[in-house]
């Protein structure tokens, strides 16, 4: 038996109200993704509720990023719809998309910082795109999204060949916050980091969410994030959303990739470090 069926009757962490008492801020229904002869998706419903970080979970090709890049709008879906902050996304006007977009951010796997650009400009880029603001207000505000990613002061004045890894990261996601995200989607933050770099990556992320209100929707496979910093899980399979839940919730699911993924070795290690 599965704890949630899609559309989910959620499941918050301990820590956050009651699924009934809280705003989906992010409405997914009736999905279909397809590329050429392969359907990725088919009739995939989901529910991102306002202040949760939900962890996005699933099997190679399930279509994880494809996903998020559909919430997003870089991806048009064959069919369903697409509700975030009670926009239709599918269907909006020019205007409306461009006011909602504006209050998302993406950081994505590789972080696609601009090489030929600084930190700083990296971060100003969106501003400098959508907000009719003084250029020394930009710079400061710039300034202060680096501070908030971690990054010290002089990072503002390197490029991204200049960054390590962890550092890439923190940049990417100083741009995806420079314009005051409600949400921020996140795709395979801390793939490619050592396991010291995750941890302080997944304590930014639950120290941002916590100051700012921030809604996550993260892409990732690392169970030490699932486990440190997700109210709710959402598994992928057989082309739709399986269940969300919680970790506990996670291991009652007779699936055998979930199973699998969740009694595993490694989850196992996670779950006796938590």
């Amino acid at each position: 038996m599965l704890p949630d069926q899609s559309p989910p009757a959620q499941t918050p962490h301990a820590q956050t109200p009651p699924a009934q008492t809280r705003e989906p801020i992010i409405k997914v229904r009736g999905v279909v993704n397809r590329f050429g002869s392969q359907t990725v998706h088919d009739g995939l419903d989901l529910d991102v509720y306002r202040g949760e970080v939900i962890g996005i979970v699933g099997g190679s090709g399930t279509g994880k990023s494809v996903l998020l890049r559909s919430i997003v709008g870089l991806n048009r879906p064959a069919a369903g719809s697409i509700h975030v902050l009670g926009v239709d996304v599918l269907n909006a006007t020019e205007p409306e998309i461009e006011a909602v977009s504006r209050r998302w951010g993406v950081l994505f796997q590789q972080g696609a910082l601009f090489s030929s650009l600084t930190v700083q400009q990296n971060v100003e880029a969106p501003m400098r795109e959508l907000l009719h603001v003084p250029a020394s207000l930009r710079e400061a505000l710039a300034r202060l999204k680096v501070s908030m990613a971690g990054l010290p002061p002089n990072a503002c004045g390197k490029f991204p060949s200049e960054l390590s890894g962890g550092m890439q990261k923190r940049a990417g996601l100083a741009r995806a916050l420079s314009l005051d995200p409600a949400i921020v989607f996140l795709d395979e933050p801390t793939a490619g980091l050592d396991p010291i770099g995750a941890a302080a990556f997944d304590d930014l992320i639950r120290q941002l969410k916590e100051s700012l209100g921030l809604t996550v929707f993260m892409v990732t496979h690392d169970l030490d994030s699932l486990h440190a910093i997700c109210d709710r899980i959402a598994v992928l399979a057989h082309k739709k959303v399986l269940v969300t839940g919680t970790m506990a919730d996670m291991l009652k699911v007779d699936d055998p990739w979930v199973r699998e993924y969740f009694h595993g070795p490694r989850a196992r290690a996670a779950l006796s470090a938590s």
